[in-house]
């Protein structure tokens, strides 16, 4: 008999190798709870299959799984959800290995009634490190200016570090052509437009710990994010911020 899986992890990825072998190896260690694991790639002449073949005979919860659904985040996720076993979902990225440490907090959120849980970078003690200059400006600022003008009830929106229902992942994102980790932009807005009960988690991001490069392209990035804004300003009423349950790991 299959053991239920109670939570199924997202990892697209593009030839990674020594970040993916760590963030492997932390996962095991660290998950007690029935799961499995789901790398996602887009060819099949990726770098990162290697890592997965190489853990797969002594960790059998990791599955490697090639995106058919178009290039990118939102296609990897899009055919991550639809081949899960787990009804809790979680999109991880595969360089950033201290929210793992978060993992059972969004977990006990969701057994205390919330429907759509993020990390945060950017309250309850949150902090991000590393990374591009540009990229960290432009999200902080995104974020702030988000929290201004809009009734959105989370701190950091725009984290990729986010954990649902997989029967409300239709809701949740209906753009296809979203640009890298702007999906997870789209998702926390819909969340919110949908009526999904919110939690939040703080995390230190850890960005790139162990090197690899970065696919963040700034124009492309700008002009989606700039209509998901314009979608959460206009949507989002100032008046009606929702409630936000929010989970603070011990010695946070």
């Amino acid at each position: 008999m299959t053991e239920d899986v109670a939570l199924t992890i997202l990892l697209p990825v593009r030839n990674e190798t020594m970040n993916l072998r760590v963030m492997l190896r932390i996962l095991r260690a660290v998950l007690v709870m029935p799961h499995e694991i789901l790398v996602i790639f887009d060819h099949e002449a990726d770098t990162s299959i290697v890592v997965v073949e190489e853990v797969r005979a002594t960790y059998p919860q990791v599955h490697p799984l090639l995106n058919r659904l178009g290039n990118g985040v939102a296609g990897a996720i899009r055919g991550g959800v639809a081949a899960a076993r787990g009804e809790r979902i979680l999109i991880f990225a595969a360089d950033e290995v201290g929210p793992v440490l978060a993992i059972d907090d969004m977990m006990a959120l969701m057994d205390d009634g919330a429907e759509f849980v993020s990390a945060t970078r950017y309250a309850h003690g949150g902090r991000r490190l590393g990374g591009s200059i540009i990229g960290h400006v432009l999200s902080r600022t995104a974020n702030w200016l988000l929290n201004t003008v809009s009734g959105t009830g989370l701190s950091d929106s725009t984290t990729g570090i986010k954990m649902f229902r997989r029967g409300d992942f239709n809701r949740l994102t209906r753009d296809a052509k979203s640009v890298g980790w702007a999906v997870a932009f789209e998702m926390a807005i819909n969340a919110q437009l949908s009526g999904l009960k919110l939690g939040e988690v703080p995390i230190i991001s850890i960005d790139r710990l162990f090197g690899g490069k970065s696919s963040f392209q700034l124009i492309p990035w700008v002009i989606n994010y700039f209509g998901y804004f314009a979608t959460a300003i206009s949507k989002l009423p100032r008046s009606a911020k929702p409630n936000v349950k929010v989970r603070i790991p011990v010695g946070m």
